[in-house]
């Protein structure tokens, strides 16, 4: 959903009603997005189950498909989120959409079987 402002407000109050609408009969993940520029977005998730995460990939790639053919973005996009910022491109020969970003190890250990 394309936002002014993805505010507290906004993702936490809206964010769980829409999830849970009933036109959604397994629920939905919703995708708050400010537009900053034509070439940046600040992106804020409401993920079913989980509620608001840190990041989603699959959101963003498809904030970056909707900026296109909404007129709001273009093709190569930065997205800022929580977690850390995404660089995407949605590519017009492959219609792939490619991104890269930054990967922080947040645990390790052993498992014994």
């Amino acid at each position: 959903i394309f936002v002014e402002e993805a505010s507290d407000e906004l993702v936490l109050g809206v964010g769980p009603l829409i999830e849970t609408d009933p036109r959604f009969p397994q629920r939905t993940n919703i995708e708050f997005v400010e537009v900053l520029s034509a070439t940046e977005v600040r992106q804020r998730t409401w993920e079913r189950g989980s509620g608001e995460t840190w990041a989603c990939g699959t959101g963003a790639s498809a904030v970056c498909v909707a900026g296109v053919l909404t007129g709001k973005t273009q093709r190569r996009l930065k997205v800022h989120l929580i977690g850390g910022d995404l660089d995407l491109c949605w590519d017009e020969h492959s219609d792939h959409v490619f991104m890269t970003g930054t990967a922080t190890e947040v645990f390790s250990g052993d498992w014994t079987i």
